[in-house]
């Protein structure tokens, strides 16, 4: 007689990711014994608005959620980082800028506490625009923040660098410095037509500047999976980038702007928030490809 039940062997179905890869376990991870030598994340992009500073600001504070100490490096005259994190970078006398061009400012006078445990941040201001053209004339010019943040890579397990949209020489010094480089992409066409050009000047500080320097992932920013056009630009993503394609996206949600207001990281201002709970898996997933402690 046949029976209607369940195969007591059988599994649930693998949950899969946006473009229909399975979705690794990704558990929590253990705590760190000990804190150093940070690993240096460049977070670029030559496009703006693509959430480089939203992803700055949230994976770092997911990170310090998880017990890692994490230093966030602002390196955009925005100062929008600092500002996110709730540092009024337009009052301060030291900035990054003051790092890079004064040899008598040192790092740890000028790295501010934020309230968020685990989480610091090196702020920058207008003042940082000067920067590019003032560092021309220097000896070793791509290589100053590399220099500049030397002294506190053994305080730190991730120092995630925000970077300026450009390809300009803050941005080749940032690739200088970092073990792996984060790219968040807006899921929109215009956005994806310049990640080459973005790889190509990877490739070349690598093989100039920075042997080390690896990319650590692509992540998929504002994904709004209601939208065809969305998803056939995360299909086009995995297909010219494979394995770099991150599982984890970033969905689009009002509450990135809620919470930059508050200057504060999703993960505290909405805890329970999809966005947080993306951040935090965007955290566990690069800890559990060694991109992160």
């Amino acid at each position: 007689m046949s029976s209607n039940a369940p195969d007591a062997t059988s599994t649930a179905p693998q949950t899969l990711d946006p473009v229909g890869r399975p979705m690794p376990v990704l558990p929590d991870p253990s705590p760190l014994a000990s804190h150093g030598p940070a690993r240096v994340i460049a977070m670029c992009n030559q496009k703006g608005g693509v959430g480089k500073t939203t992803t700055t600001i949230n994976l770092g504070a997911a990170l310090a959620e998880y017990g890692r100490r994490v230093l966030i490096v602002d390196f955009d005259p925005q100062g929008a980082a600092s500002v996110g994190l709730g540092i009024s970078a337009h009052e301060l006398d030291l900035t990054v800028y003051n790092l890079l061009m004064e040899r008598k400012a040192t790092i740890h006078e000028v790295i501010r506490r934020t309230a968020f445990e685990n989480l610091d941040v090196l702020p920058a201001n207008i003042d940082l625009s000067a920067a590019e053209v003032q560092l021309v004339g220097e000896v070793a010019r791509e290589s100053v923040l590399a220099r500049v943040l030397r002294p506190v890579l053994d305080d730190y397990d991730v120092v995630l660098v925000d970077c300026q949209p450009s390809l300009g020489l803050l941005t080749v010094n940032a690739l200088t410095a970092a073990h792996g480089v984060l790219i968040p992409l807006e899921c929109e066409f215009f956005a994806l037509r310049g990640v080459a050009l973005l790889v190509e000047t990877i490739e070349k500080v690598r093989d100039r500047l920075n042997p080390r320097l690896q990319v650590d992932g692509i992540v998929a920013t504002m994904y709004d999976p209601r939208t065809l056009h969305s998803r056939e630009v995360i299909a086009r993503v995995n297909e010219a980038f494979g394995d770099a394609l991150l599982h984890t996206v970033i969905g689009r949600t009002v509450k990135f702007p809620d919470a930059s207001v508050a200057a504060e990281p999703i993960t505290t201002y909405a805890p329970t928030h999809s966005g947080a709970v993306a951040y935090r898996q965007l955290a566990r997933e690069l800890i559990s490809r060694g991109d992160a402690a």
